[in-house]
């Protein structure tokens, strides 16, 4: 008898198909964690948000209030101010709004806006839970850092706004007159106003940046607040210091009133110039060091 035939090797199998390596989830887009209308609407419902808004609402009333009871400013020691003309106008009672305020009273909204945004989710040990989500970090940084300036431009454009809506309710409305004994046409007042106020938004963004960066460093938001307040203030004092010579020109303080160029006869753009280079190259850096520290910080509340 003949031997059976061996049986046949079947053929190797074909080696499995690669499977593509995922580093994120599928359908995880980081562009879509946190977005801009989702914070706003929480830093909107936030009790401070209102409080802020509600006491710059409220200035303008009390100075009303003031001049209705003081009577008619007077020109001071130092020679006529804006203040000296504050109710002629509706128009002239937001500049003295604005030129009673620039100086301190729009640093604290945009300091408490900026300062608290990061230190307060630290504070509340949401934090890492944010990062965990997962949220990348230059993504939490620059989306809470643009909703910040925006409350803070809100906030610098609801005071003169509603200074000008009450104060031409109280004394009319009329051309600005200017201090220094000339006239800008009512048509021309607001695109004027408009300038200064950009301006002055513009040189707050000093004390935003340093109070974002302060945030980013702390866990505590009034140590970010106060830091930044605090620094400014710094700065306002280091401007009266004329032994410093041209020293203060490097000092965003130094061209914190260059704004009242924009409310003269002749547009003046060299000191409003020169003042927003130096706030914008603070900025800047203070952003950078923001964005840069927090990338490889150590998130543990």
């Amino acid at each position: 008898m003949s031997a059976a035939p061996p049986a046949p090797v079947p053929a190797p199998a074909p080696p499995p198909a690669a499977v593509p390596r995922r580093d994120t989830a599928e359908g995880y887009r980081p562009g879509r964690t946190l977005r801009l209308r989702v914070e706003a609407r929480r830093q909107l419902r936030r009790r401070r948000t209102m409080v802020v808004f509600g006491l710059l609402a409220a200035l303008p009333f009390v100075l009303i209030i003031a001049f209705a009871i003081g009577g008619t400013p007077k020109e001071g020691r130092n020679g006529p101010t804006l203040i000296d003309t504050a109710t002629a106008s509706g128009g002239n009672f937001a500049a003295t709004c604005l030129f009673v305020s620039a100086g301190f009273v729009l640093v604290v909204p945009v300091a408490l806006f900026c300062g608290d945004t990061v230190a307060s989710e630290a504070g509340w040990s949401s934090l890492r839970y944010l990062l965990a989500a997962p949220v990348p970090r230059t993504r939490l940084l620059g989306v809470k850092f643009t909703v910040a300036l925006g409350f803070s431009a809100a906030a610098v454009v609801l005071l003169p706004a509603v200074a000008l809506a009450a104060g031409t309710v109280a004394y009319g409305w009329g051309d600005l007159e200017l201090p220094t004994g000339g006239v800008l046409a009512s048509g021309d007042a607001l695109p004027r106003a408009a300038i200064a106020v950009a301006y002055i938004f513009v040189s707050e963004l000093v004390t935003a940046a340093l109070a974002f960066w302060l945030s980013t460093r702390t866990d505590a938001p009034l140590g970010a607040v106060g830091g930044a307040v605090g620094l400014t203030i710094v700065g306002n004092v280091l401007d009266a210091v004329t032994a410093l010579g041209s020293w203060r020109d490097v000092l965003p303080a130094h061209w914190q009133f260059s704004w009242a160029d924009a409310l003269q006869p002749d547009l003046e753009w060299s000191s409003m110039l020169q003042g927003m280079s130096v706030s914008v190259s603070y900025a800047i850096v203070l952003t950078a060091l923001a964005f840069r520290g927090f990338r490889t910080k150590d998130i543990v509340s």
